[in-house]
This record gives C-alpha cells, structure tokens and sequence, in this order.
C-alpha cells in the first residue's frame, strides 16, 4: 500500500477506478504501455481511503467511472476536487446524457469520456491532463433542460461540446439538416451555463420579411416612424445579458451582417432612427441550414461575419447518423404524444424497432415525433404493429441513391443489439461474394476484367472465388 502513496519520481502516475475488472485492466495496459506508472482501483472509497493518510501524494491524473457501487464518480469528484483541486480527473461511464456530462463538467471534471472509449483518444486526454491543461468548469445545471436524447457516439459529442461551452461567451455556430435539433442545442448551450436566469431569445431570419428584419433585431427610436409616438424594444436589447439564437442567420440580408458584425466586434448597436448607441450583453448562437462557407463564395455572406460566428461550431447529427437512438427517441415521444392527447401509452417490439432504425427519416427527429403522435392518434393496439405505420413508412427503400454505408451501418448496429458476434465473418465474405458476383455480371464472366473493375489482380480474384465457393456460378 505505501507505494500507493507516493509517485514515481521519473513517471507521471494515473490512477484508474473502475468496479469492472475488465475496464480496468485495458486501460491499465494501455497507460502502461505509453509509459505511465498506474494504480487501479474498484471503488472511489478505496480511493478517498488512500488519500486520507497524511503521507500520500495525489496522482498527477485520475480517471473514474460514474456508476459505482458505493461512493459513485461525481461524489469522488466533488470530494477530491475540494480536497485536492489541482489533481485532473476525467469522468468516464457508459450511461452518458446531456445531465450526466454537465454534472461532470459543473463538479470540475478535465474532460468527460463517453464508454466505449477510443483507446487512442484516451491516451490523449490523459496525456493533456497530465501536462497541466486548463480545467473546464461549468454553471450549475437547471432543472428545465430541452430534450436532447440519446447515447450514440454522434450525441455524445454534442454532450462534449455543450459541456465545454456553456460557461464560456463564446460566439457558436450550429450545422445540421433540418429537424435535427439545432435550436435544442442552443437551449442547452443557454440553460447550462450562468446566463440561465436571463433571457433566450429565438429569431428565424428565413421567417421574417426583409423589411422588418432591422427593426426586429435592434429596435425602432420613438419618433423615427410616421405616427409612430413610442420607441419600440429590439430583439437585443430583450436578450440583454442572455443568450440570442439567430437561426437561418443565412438569410440575413448583407446590409444587417455589417450590422450584426458591429455587435459581434463592439457589444453596440443603434435602434431606427437613434443616434445613441446601445450596449447589450448577450451571447450569440446561430444556425444554419446551408453551410455558410458556401454562401460566402456566392457572394450573400460576409467573409469576416462568418469567422466570427464560426468560432466553434457544433454539428447536429442526423437521425440515420443515430440510428441506435431511434427507439429510445420514439419511445420517448409515444409517452409524451399519449400523455398530451389523453391517449394510451403505446409500445413496440423489436421486429417494429428494427424496422424505423432501417428507415431513412429524412425530417429527422423532428419526423419522428410526428410520426410518434400520429401513431398515438391513429394505432389502434397498445402494441404497435408495422402495418401501423404510415403508408410512405411501411417499406424500406431499396434504392440507397449510394448511401450503402447507411444501410450497412444499420445492419451492424440491430446485430450487435441482437447480441451477435464475429460480425467481420459474416459481413466480409458477403460483401466480397456481391462484389464479385456484380463484376462478373458486369463483364460477361470474364475474370480479367473483373479484377479490374474491383481494384484486384486476377490471381486475387481467383483465389477468392475458391475461397468463397463461387465456382460453381
């Protein structure tokens, strides 16, 4: 036990604390092998334990689970983080959300890792932790978050980035195809961070005439406007020490981007017909549908407006990116479409849930939780059936446009949810047998050129025809 307590004078030490065996021991081997000195251990209190002897010496970073038997990892870390402020420690635990990673986060956590882990990135959070990088601290989470639902690997990075900015000012731009969540994100963004007791202002720029915009955004002088007799309160001067989110901040006419880039640069803008200057304090979060680099080279976006926006940029995935996400999320809006319209709870199985994860959902959430509703509304059982679909949703289209990885994502994820395994024996040999057998189709049989046509030798080919059994085709 004493040498737990020291560190090694010629390695950096980590201490990894995890109740599963098998966690442990591959990140012990990892850090191991990139020349870390590691303890391990398989509870939090067995940690505060060693660190209540007044000899010990804290790690130079701690890595911890969430969900522990015991004293779990965001009471160690609130515990540790009184104790011994300077130590890093980064979070790690398989039942990530939006809640969870800003709780990590709020408690003073480096970095938050999502299970399960890149070994690769791992190592360099740790190697960042260890060399004395900044830690990240965020406001005290509210009790009324937005809805941002799932544990895919795609959402836990939104996680990441909200967690990581919601105590910062800093301008962030949000990416995503429609119905994917980009105003859910700009909540959180606001909810999560000191501003939360302040306004959160939601402007379309696509849904307001071009001749309302200004006025809209900064508000008219008492007195500019014919027969106008009072001033009126622009949308900046409301979010005043807030947060505004610009969404389609696209289709902002050229004249307002100048307008907008003066309170990007200055905190100041003027209302209609005003000659004093107004500060405000607010945050700006923009989104858009089209990327906005794209608008800059057809002319209708200015280049310096768009730098300062796209400081940070958060991408919202879309829904056949998350495709694992889809059950929970339909789910999720089954409950609240029967509890809003006083109708049964509806639910499905596996058959149903394997097959919306196969559809394409091109409206993306926000098409599924309409479905969700329609589904509450029209469904006759309480379980639903795939002919309770709505009629474009009842096949799976067959023609992928390319987007095979799509599909074959898909595939892999219901498998692995099927609980089967050695999924590289099966996939690869079909894969390679439909490729083959589309060569040779495409060039009358003749092996050569179908070697070709697939990138192999002909020897290659051969081979794997013998391998695959397809001599006889």
């Amino acid at each position: 036990m004493s040498e737990l307590l020291n560190k090694h004078a010629n390695e950096q030490t980590v201490w990894v604390i995890d109740d599963d065996d098998s966690i442990r021991w591959v990140i012990e081997k990892a850090l191991q092998k990139a020349g870390y000195y590691v303890n391990a251990f398989q509870s939090a209190d067995d940690v505060l334990a060693v660190l209540s002897k007044d000899t010990a010496l804290p790690p130079d970073a701690i890595i911890s689970d969430i969900q522990m038997p015991g004293t779990d990892g965001i009471a160690l870390l609130h515990s540790l983080k009184a104790s011994h402020p300077e130590t890093p420690i980064l979070i790690m635990t398989a039942y990530s959300d939006l809640d969870s990673t800003v709780s990590a986060f709020d408690g003073g956590a480096f970095d938050y890792i999502a299970k399960p882990f890149d070994i690769d990135k791992l190592l360099e959070q740790v190697k960042r932790a260890c060399t004395g990088s900044t830690t990240i601290d965020l406001a005290q989470s509210t009790s009324d978050d937005p809805v941002l639902l799932g544990d895919s690997p795609a959402m836990q990075s939104v996680y990441n980035a909200i967690g990581r900015l919601s105590r910062s000012k800093t301008t962030v731009l949000i990416g995503g195809e429609s119905g994917t969540g980009k105003e859910l994100i700009a909540q959180a963004l606001h909810q999560h961070s000191p501003r939360a007791n302040k306004p959160f202002i939601t402007l379309n720029m696509a849904a307001i005439p071009g001749d309302q915009m200004e006025s809209e955004l900064f508000g008219i002088e008492k007195g500019a406007i014919t027969h106008d007799t009072s001033e009126r309160i622009g949308r900046f001067e409301q979010a005043h020490g807030g947060t505004i989110f610009l969404d389609e901040v696209g289709d902002m006419p050229l004249e307002l981007q100048t307008r907008l880039l003066r309170v990007l640069e200055d905190g100041q803008f003027y209302r209609i017909g005003g000659s004093t200057p107004i500060s405000c304090d607010v945050r700006i979060v923009a989104a858009s549908l089209h990327p906005l680099a794209v608008r800059v080279d057809e002319g209708k976006f200015r280049e310096d407006l768009f730098h300062r926006l796209n400081v940070i940029r958060i991408d919202a995935p879309s829904l056949r990116d998350r495709s694992e996400d889809i059950p929970g999320l339909l789910q999720h809006f089954l409950d609240q479409a029967a509890s809003e319209t006083g109708e049964q709870a509806k639910t499905f199985d596996a058959e149903f849930a394997q097959h919306v994860m196969a559809l394409a959902w091109p409206g993306n959430v926000r098409e599924l939780q309409n479905t969700a509703h329609w589904l509450v509304v029209m469904a006759g059982g309480n379980e639903l059936n795939i002919s309770d679909l709505p009629e474009p949703l009842l096949s799976i289209p067959d023609n992928l446009d390319g987007d095979w990885e799509t599909a074959f994502r898909q595939w892999v994820v219901l498998k692995l949810k099927n609980g089967e395994q050695d999924l590289a024996a099966i996939a690869t040999p079909a894969m390679e047998t439909i490729m083959i057998q589309c060569a040779l189709r495409q060039t009358q049989n003749k092996r050569q050129d179908a070697a070709r046509l697939l990138g192999w030798g002909r020897n290659t080919l051969t081979r794997k025809i013998k391998e695959l059994g397809l001599e006889s085709e």
